[in-house]
């Protein structure tokens, strides 16, 4: 018998992929902006980057995050989730992929620090998972080898995004 002392647990909600073409993905994403009348860009405009912003990853970043398809599912959940009005920023030692306006300006930013990949998590304290440091995810090379587990950890990331405060 439940605890009456909590509330009964809600169903999970699950997000389903549109499964549109590139071409689907497009005029969606088009249909969107007309709209909101938006002038909004898609890309994070040079004036509006950090000093450690740069237009692509180090080498090394670069490579893990190939290696790992972080890119290649980030991409994904922007046209299938989002519509195409997410913003990608690389910057020397990792990747961000930001969607919302003003207030609901969330994020997913994957990080590399050696061989490791790390993922920015919403909790400040440790989680139950093994690679978990109480900020981030830290995954070995063994473990961002494994597509399932970065799938599961981006799919984690964008169900529970790390909002934005006022001094990012």
């Amino acid at each position: 018998m439940p605890n009456s002392n909590y509330p009964p647990k809600k169903s999970p909600i699950f997000g389903e992929s549109h499964s549109l073409s590139d071409e689907e993905a497009a005029y969606v994403q088009e249909m969107i902006q007309e709209a909101q009348h938006s002038s909004r860009s898609l890309s994070i405009p040079a004036s509006d980057l950090a000093a450690s912003a740069t237009t692509r990853l180090n080498n090394d970043a670069a490579k893990i995050i190939e290696q790992s398809k972080v890119r290649l599912i980030l991409n994904r959940f922007n046209r299938d989730f989002l519509y195409g009005q997410g913003r990608f920023d690389e910057y020397q030692g990792g990747l961000l992929l930001k969607w919302g306006d003003g207030y609901s300006r969330k994020h997913i930013w994957v990080s590399v620090e050696g061989e490791n990949l790390l993922f920015e998590k919403s909790h400040y304290k440790p989680c139950d998972k093994p690679y978990c440091n109480g900020t981030h995810h830290v995954l070995s090379r063994e473990q961002w080898t494994n597509t399932n587990l970065v799938n599961d950890e981006l799919g984690d990331c964008f169900r529970r995004p790390v909002y934005e405060t006022s001094d990012d």
